[in-house]
């Protein structure tokens, strides 16, 4: 009876009176000694307050709820689901919400809310990949400072790529306990380095091209007053992915760039072009290429948007690298057999002209290598 009258009551109410009234029948239906009838009543009566047309209302019935695990998901997800201010308060403080309902949340939801997702407490490592990799500034910069957020190596990556050019998150991550050394090292010293270097001395852009990239994709002229250089890095592939995921955040990973990473050897190049292109883990990737029966690389192949027509080139690529383990070929002479075999592949193949053309400029390059060598 009396959760029916205050019902009438709320509909002419003012807002301010209104909002104070919702706020304290939910920290009633909260209460341990609540009886069962007034608790029916009272949880009955919520889903209504939570559509009140007044934010105040909302936001007030929010704050009263966001703490406890025991409030029905239903309702929880209602606010969540209805964006704004209330949902952010929902989001950054229940509960209640599992796994895979804050994920749908990162994915869909606007930035306020990735922003108070980046905020909960131990925040778990799954929920933290996907808010590096969706996040905006501000979203980065509160998932770096949140200390008690579990992120894994993936999530520290997506952040220090893609925002490494903000003095504040980079601050944010280099002062966290949990950052790997070779990720410290990669982002205070590294990443420019090691991109600028690779992507110039495979031709594949200018010398100065490359220069602009490493220092977008990570600015080196900051981080003399960060780390000592003796810093050891420690981790290859970890660098790799970096530069890989820099390369991307520029729109700079191309599938050209894949294919001659493969075509000259660079097997664990691609595996983390093909992970960052896909959207999978590096190992998933790695084991995908191991299975000789190619059944598996053809679905990497088609997830990562590659161009049906090079299919035959990325493919023969592979299995000549797969046959030529424990040969103890040098870096060279993998090279000129993966060019031969390709090209040979093509010249019987109708309408490749285009493709051999540019197969047998690389061939002449890594010749030319050699030769210097």
């Amino acid at each position: 009876m009396i959760v029916r009258q205050f019902l009438m009551w709320a509909r002419t109410a003012p807002d301010a009176a209104r909002a104070k009234a919702a706020g304290a029948l939910a920290r009633a239906y909260l209460r341990s000694d609540l009886g069962a009838a007034d608790r029916s009543q009272i949880e009955a009566a919520l889903p209504e307050l939570a559509d009140d047309p007044c934010l105040e209302v909302r936001l007030a019935l929010a704050a009263a709820l966001a703490d406890h695990p025991l409030v029905p998901a239903d309702l929880v997800l209602g606010i969540a689901a209805q964006g704004g201010a209330p949902a952010a308060v929902m989001l950054a403080r229940s509960p209640v919400p599992s796994l895979r309902e804050l994920i749908h949340f990162c994915e869909t939801g606007d930035e306020m809310v990735r922003l108070a997702i980046a905020a909960r407490r131990d925040l778990q490592p799954e929920v933290a990949t996907v808010l590096a990799r969706l996040a905006g500034p501000q979203g980065a910069l509160a998932l770096a400072g949140n200390r008690s957020a579990r992120l894994g190596e993936a999530a520290l990556v997506s952040l220090a790529t893609r925002f490494g050019q903000m003095p504040a998150l980079r601050e944010a991550l280099l002062a966290r306990p949990d950052l790997p050394p070779a990720i410290h090292h990669a982002l205070i010293r590294e990443v420019a380095d090691t991109l600028s270097a690779f992507v110039a001395e495979r031709r594949w852009l200018s010398p100065d091209a490359a220069s602009r990239v490493a220092r977008e994709a990570c600015p080196a002229e900051e981080a003399d007053a960060e780390a000592p250089r003796e810093m050891p890095m420690q981790d290859t592939g970890t660098r790799l992915r970096i530069a890989v995921e820099g390369m991307k955040a520029k729109g700079k990973l191309t599938p050209v760039l894949a294919l001659r990473a493969l075509l000259f050897g660079e097997v664990r190049l691609f595996q983390e072009m093909a992970s960052v292109l896909a959207e999978i883990s590096s190992d998933e990737v790695a084991a995908m290429l191991a299975d000789r029966s190619g059944r598996s690389f053809r679905a990497v192949y088609d997830r990562i948007g590659l161009p049906r027509g090079a299919y035959i080139a990325f493919r023969t690529a592979l299995e000549v690298v797969q046959a030529a383990e424990g040969e103890g070929l040098d870096a060279a002479d993998l090279e000129r057999r993966i060019l031969d075999e390709v090209i040979g592949r093509y010249e019987v193949a109708p309408g490749a002209e285009r493709l051999l053309t540019m197969l047998r400029g690389w061939r002449e390059e890594a010749g030319g290598r050699g030769i210097a060598a």
